[in-house]
């Protein structure tokens, strides 16, 4: 017979509640830094950026790393989302994309 009960040890679940309390802290610790700034001008559009600097700081280095398929799929799909604006779209371009480079030797 199949035992289903789950056993965690101490650590683990010490080690679980101390990352839940840390990531509250920091959500909770930027709410409360950022009740405290006024939202000027400038710091709006500061806070309106991070979004894209955030994707374009995670998609780079997997670019450079990935080589000539994964920059071209980046490229297509961001022209198919500028163009299109569908998501589903802009994946299934990427994916051919990297079909088709796979399949000339890339």
């Amino acid at each position: 017979m199949i035992e289903t009960s789950v056993g965690a040890d101490g650590l683990f679940v010490a080690a679980v509640l101390m990352m839940t309390a840390v990531t509250y802290m920091m959500r909770a610790g930027g709410y409360w830094v950022m009740g405290r700034i006024p939202l000027t001008t400038r710091v709006r559009k500061a806070l309106e950026s991070l979004p894209g600097a955030i994707i374009v700081s995670t998609i780079l280095p997997i670019a450079f790393k990935g080589g000539v398929p994964v920059v071209l799929c980046i490229i297509v799909s961001g022209t198919a989302m500028a163009l299109l604006r569908k998501d589903i779209i802009a994946v299934v371009c990427a994916v051919a994309a990297a079909a088709a480079a796979r399949a000339y030797g890339f």
